[in-house]
């Protein structure tokens, strides 16, 4: 795809000088905003506020912040580690993972976020921009389906305020208000595209392409309805019908051509580099072995492949008696016997460790896994079935990679609520959060008993949220307390969220 190559220099300076402004210990800090970001462009703050949040989403290069590498991927058994292995790999996550990744979100993206929506929303400004404004309210939305989906109930109407209203405590909304309020948001900014309109300059998802954002906006409320869907299922439904009875107003992916995914540079602009390369590559950390729940449910017992797309994910072990296999490693070993997997277990592939290699923010794959939901759960999907929109999911997943599929792979699937999700879980491989709260939404895939050896903690369960950062309850406290109340159970990390079915 068309990524814009943002050089050094000024760029550089000006988006340190945004974090620096951004980065700050809660909400008093946070919306004060010293330096005022507003008399920044717009196409500078805008790839920071991208590359902060998706950089977090997928790994990040900093120890205990990287939430989808040390979390999410652990949490549904794509990854385990060898090393440091209750950096989440034993259902523990650090308080610094809560409170780094917390912070991150609301001060490194949401603010810069919302600056962008603001400068260019201004109908007097001479940076009025529909187009501009509307990406930025996609991603700003998209980002909180992120935080709320994670945590539960959080700042939202309220969050991004502080230096307009002075209000520096911020209510916390609930995760069934978020979700109705965000479909809403996201309708709004796809009907605000108008290719014939002002360009989005500094777009680092889609290179300015208008209509790749309308489609992601749609994509994404589609994906939002159906994870509310159990919950509420009428408006879940309208929302199908709105979308794909009308494709014209709102067209959504259609191919792996224009699903969205955040394209990295060469590491001479270490600006928008692949973290996994950072971390894996140039530091050399080799803390992650695949998980034997992946290898098992994608090969034939003995180290073989059964399904291709693990020969992309893993490579085969270094060392041991299966060394040239394909060989997985187990979760929430104590580090003692975890370490011995380090060269006799499956690293991570080398095509997600290369130095440009993309993060998938959302593929035609999911999409079309959304849809075999639907459909089985009888809402309009163009009058297509679930086993229709499965088999369509399982081979756009075998091409994101340009692998052939198996002869039979899909005839053999039964389009019941277990196989598609099980499936969704193979082809959503790298992307740890979004499988994570799949696997929260529904139970599946069914995980494996825990091995005799693991350790555990969390009453041996997946975590179901993050608690809540000890800065909240010292900033905050009153509306944080409301905000446990709103999730209907203790700030633990067994408190199921709103949409869990």
């Amino acid at each position: 795809m068309n990524i814009n190559n943002i050089k050094l220099s000024a760029w550089t300076f000006l988006v340190l000088l945004i974090g620096a402004s951004a980065c700050t210990d809660g909400f008093e800090e946070l919306n004060t905003n010293p330096n005022d970001p507003v008399s920044v462009p717009a196409d500078v703050i805008f790839p920071y506020g991208i590359r902060e949040a998706v950089d977090r989403i997928h790994g990040h290069r900093t120890r205990l912040e990287r939430l989808g590498l040390d979390g999410g991927m652990l949490w549904v058994q794509y990854f385990a580690r060898n090393q440091y292995t209750n950096e989440g790999d034993t259902y523990n996550p650090d308080a610094s993972m809560r409170n780094n990744n917390w912070k991150g979100f609301y001060n490194e993206s949401l603010i810069n976020l919302q600056t962008v929506i603001d400068i260019t929303g201004d109908p007097e400004s001479e940076a009025y921009n529909e187009n501009f404004q509307a990406a930025g309210i996609v991603m700003r939305e998209y980002l909180f389906s992120v935080i709320t989906d994670t945590w539960g109930a959080i700042p939202y109407t309220e969050a991004l305020e502080g230096s307009k209203s002075g209000n520096l405590v911020p209510a916390y909304d609930s995760q069934e208000s978020i979700y109705a309020s965000m479909l809403e948001k996201l309708k709004t900014a796809a009907e605000m595209f108008d290719p014939s309109g002002g360009a989005i300059r500094g777009d680092i998802l889609f290179g300015g392409d208008v209509t790749r954002w309308q489609k992601f906006a749609n994509s994404l409320r589609l994906r939002l309805a159906n994870r509310q869907a159990a919950k509420k299922p009428a408006e879940a439904s309208k929302v199908f019908g709105e979308i794909l009875g009308d494709p014209s107003t709102y067209p959504v992916f259609t191919s792996n051509d224009d699903f969205a995914l955040l394209g990295h540079e060469s590491r001479l602009n270490d600006n928008n580099n692949n973290a996994w390369h950072e971390i894996m590559v140039v530091d050399g950390r080799e803390d992650w072995s695949v998980s034997n729940t992946l290898i098992a449910a994608m090969t034939d017992g003995e180290g073989n492949a059964t399904d291709p797309r693990i020969t992309v994910y893993a490579e085969p072990a270094a060392t041991g008696e299966m060394a040239g296999k394909l060989v997985g490693a187990i979760n929430g070993l104590p580090e003692a016997i975890a370490s011995v997997y380090i060269n006799a277990a499956s690293r991570p592939g080398k095509w997600f460790s290369q130095e440009k290699a993309p993060f998938f923010i959302m593929t035609y794959s999911e999409l079309l896994f959304v849809l075999a939901e639907a459909a089985l759960d009888g809402d309009y999907t163009n009058g297509l079935s679930a086993k229709e929109y499965l088999d369509m999911a399982v081979e756009a997943s075998f091409d994101q990679y340009d692998l052939t599929i198996p002869e039979g792979y899909t005839a053999a699937l039964v389009a019941d609520k277990e196989t598609i999700m099980t499936e969704k879980w193979k082809a959503m491989f790298s992307q740890g959060l979004e499988a994570w709260t799949e696997y929260r939404r529904t139970g599946f895939p069914t995980l494996p008993e825990a091995d005799t050896r693991s350790i555990f903690e969390n009453n041996g369960q997946v975590p179901t949220r993050l608690r809540y950062p000890e800065l909240e309850y010292s900033l905050n406290a009153a509306n944080l307390d409301a905000a446990v109340g709103l999730n209907g159970g203790p700030d633990d990390k067994l408190t199921k969220l709103w949409w869990a079915e």
